[in-house]
């Protein structure tokens, strides 16, 4: 492959194979989709201005000039993964000498060792294994280490105001657990130095972010998660912590493999200087306890970067978590189930938030949890008030909340204990505003339900002007409408059926007593018409209702109406069970199939043990009936045989015995006819 590699026309760039290791891993996975997507020597031309672009793109004289293209090979981590789509082969191989083979063949060979300990005995032996061939090389090759640095844990500084810089990883010193990455960074740059045709170079990496998150990943699901109202914080959080995006992290690469620096250590990080707090306010332990406070001078001044975050996390975090949900496919399911009275929406809409891990929202719920907050944000201390309020961008202040408090009492005073549907909409949009319910997404359980709720609560204000000369449909807030509706729909006399069924526990306290179930569902009903119904709304913003008869099955718990629904959705789209809850589910079903083929031996058992006392008892049953039989038999014989002999004894047997003994005295030739003829002749009733 080398050689077809080689064999280029001139003018034109060859392209170059570049090996690295872990293709299926995070750090393994962005980088080589980057250098999959460059033109080798991209990073030598000097970025253009604006002015220069523009200038490029309106030239309509410009000539083509042939580039190579970097071909992606390596390994997984999991074998049996599929490859991904940027790589140009994925090596599988059962000998190490077998891998180099594969190693000669590539140009460039970059070797991970950030995200596991298992990759740096391979390293090890992969870098000496390509310096004891350099003699059998047909062309130069790079060899090229990704670290960390962790391997400067314990580096301490002259001066605390001093900046550790590549030009003193001479005296690194590595974090206690991080001693291996330190002899193998070692061992590449002594044996990059002995020949000029195997070059070598250690990239010490800050703490990589970025795309689906590794490091950070257990911060950034706690914020997506939105459990806690604070994310926690290991240490004191006054370290400064060195990080550097994936893709930022992938461009450093890129240039060493063109530019081919002088210097074979070299820092990568970002140009922020974050402390841990800073981090997590907007895993390893061992990683985020880190503190060093270091410069990458050399890459910001020789490399051509174009950075992703080259100011950091903090700066960058909306766009981090847009890269992180994206990336983990962690999307929002947004879902309305509406409905009359007793069509089973709460149930429905219960099993559903269960199944995909969504937030129930119930108006009466949101009502009561608005009206808790604003009574907390009032009776907080100014001082704190204000500084929550400064640092969460709140600037709804301890007067505000009263006020908006003292309004809601005054109106629910006014109407009986109802809320005016003003407050109801505000509170609502708030809750389907929130964080949690815009990363996991919401049920909307039986609300809005009347077209005018619907309209206030989902569209935005239009311009005028844009609204007359163009025709378009209505402007709605994407954020928080819902991207399913499904009308649950049966007929007065089912419902009526279904709320006089429920259990007396379910019903009171509640609307489904008969007086009030009925003019509720009149109510949903005159406020529903054909011609003005809030199902309308939906269909004027193009997000068309599912409507589903609940009243054609009959089951209770509404299964057939749940899996309908499911199938119309598809899957979920958010983090499945955490390891915890994996294990904690593999335990109780290992623990339910022991359980249960426990208590299949026993019946087996039980029903062996009882065919077998079923057995014998026929066996017995027979045995005896038997013996009675016999017994029957002998006294029948015997009452039947007397008679019988003292007939034979008075009769017969004189007559045949003296005829025998007769026979036995002269012994004829035909004993029977001679016997037959004695007693014939002797017969005592013949005269």
């Amino acid at each position: 492959m080398a050689e077809e590699d080689s064999e280029v026309s001139p003018g034109k760039v060859r392209s170059k194979r570049i090996f690295l290791n872990h293709l299926d891993s995070c750090v393994g996975s962005h980088t080589g989709k980057y250098l999959s997507n460059c033109v080798v020597g991209a990073s030598l031309e000097a970025p253009l201005e604006e002015e220069q672009i523009e200038e490029e793109s309106d030239s309509v004289q410009s000539i083509p000039v042939a580039k190579g293209t970097y071909k992606v090979v390596g390994t997984q981590r999991n074998p049996d993964a599929q490859k991904p789509d940027f790589a140009f082969e994925i090596f599988s191989f059962n000998s190490r000498e077998q891998l180099l083979e594969y190693l000669l063949d590539c140009d460039i060979i970059i070797y991970n060792i950030t995200e596991t300990t298992e990759q740096i005995d391979e390293a090890s032996w992969a870098v000496s294994a390509l310096h004891s061939e350099i003699g059998n090389f047909e062309s130069s090759k790079t060899f090229i280490l990704l670290s960390t640095i962790m391997t400067w844990g314990q580096t301490k500084t002259t001066d605390p105001e001093d900046m550790l810089t590549e030009d003193e990883y001479r005296r690194r010193k590595a974090h206690p657990n991080f001693k291996d990455h330190l002899s193998l960074e070692k061992l590449v740059i002594k044996l990059g130095k002995t020949k000029r045709r195997f070059t070598t170079f250690v990239v010490a990496s800050g703490l990589v972010y970025g795309m689906e998150e590794s490091v950070f990943h257990y911060f950034f699901k706690e914020a997506w998660l939105g459990l806690n109202p604070a994310i926690p914080c290991f240490g004191a959080g006054k370290n400064v912590v060195p990080t550097i995006h994936v893709k930022d992290l992938a461009g450093v690469i890129q240039n060493i493999i063109e530019r081919k620096p002088k210097t074979n250590y070299i820092l990568a990080m970002d140009d922020s200087k974050h402390k841990m707090k800073e981090i997590v306010k907007q895993s390893d332990l061992d990683h985020l306890m880190v503190n060093l406070t270091m410069e990458a001078f050399f890459i910001k001044e020789n490399f051509n970067i174009h950075w992703v975050a080259e100011n950091g996390i903090v700066e960058n975090i909306q766009n981090l978590f847009k890269e992180f949900k994206q990336s983990r496919v962690l999307l929002p399911l947004k879902i309305a189930i509406l409905g009359p009275p007793a069509v089973g929406k709460t149930s429905i809409a219960e099993k559903l938030a269960k199944h995909y891990k969504l937030h129930h929202i119930k108006i009466k719920d949101v009502i009561e949890e608005a009206i808790a907050n604003l009574e907390l944000k009032s009776t907080q201390p100014e001082i704190e008030e204000a500084e929550e309020a400064e640092e969460e961008g709140d600037d709804t202040g301890v007067k505000d909340a009263q006020d908006l408090l003292d309004q809601v009492r005054d109106n629910m005073e006014q109407n009986g204990g109802r809320l005016d549907d003003g407050f109801v909409i505000k509170f609502m949009k708030d809750k389907l505003s929130s964080m949690p319910c815009q990363n996991q997404g919401f049920i909307l359980d039986g609300y809005p339900k009347t077209y005018l709720q619907t309209k206030e609560l989902f569209s935005v204000e239009e311009d005028e002007e844009e609204e007359t000369t163009l025709n378009k449909s209505p402007q709605y807030d994407k954020v928080i409408t819902p991207e399913y509706i499904f009308s649950l729909e049966a007929s007065n006399e089912f419902l009526k059926n279904r709320a006089l069924n429920l259990p007396e526990s379910l019903v009171v306290g509640t609307h489904y007593t008969q007086d009030k179930f009925m003019r509720h569902l009149a109510q949903y009903r005159e406020q529903n018409t054909e011609d003005e119904t809030l199902l309308n709304y939906f269909d004027e913003i193009e997000i068309h209702p599912v409507h589903i008869d609940v009243s054609q099955d009959n089951d209770a718990e509404n299964t057939p109406v749940i899996d309908d629904i499911i199938k119309i959705v598809g899957s979920a789209k958010n983090y499945g069970p955490t390891p915890e809850e994996l294990k904690e589910l593999q335990r109780r079903q290992a623990d339910e199939r022991l359980a249960r083929e426990a208590a299949e031996i026993a019946e087996r058992e039980r029903r062996e043990a009882e065919e077998a006392a079923e057995k014998m008892a026929r066996w017995e049953e027979w045995s005896k009936r038997l013996e009675e039989v016999k017994r029957q038999e002998q006294e029948f014989l015997e009452a039947h045989s007397v008679p019988l002999r003292n007939y034979l004894m008075q009769n017969v047997m004189p007559t045949l015995t003296k005829g025998l003994i007769e026979c036995c005295k002269i012994r004829p030739s035909d004993p029977v006819d001679f016997l037959a003829e004695y007693l014939f002749k002797h017969n005592p009733q013949v005269e």
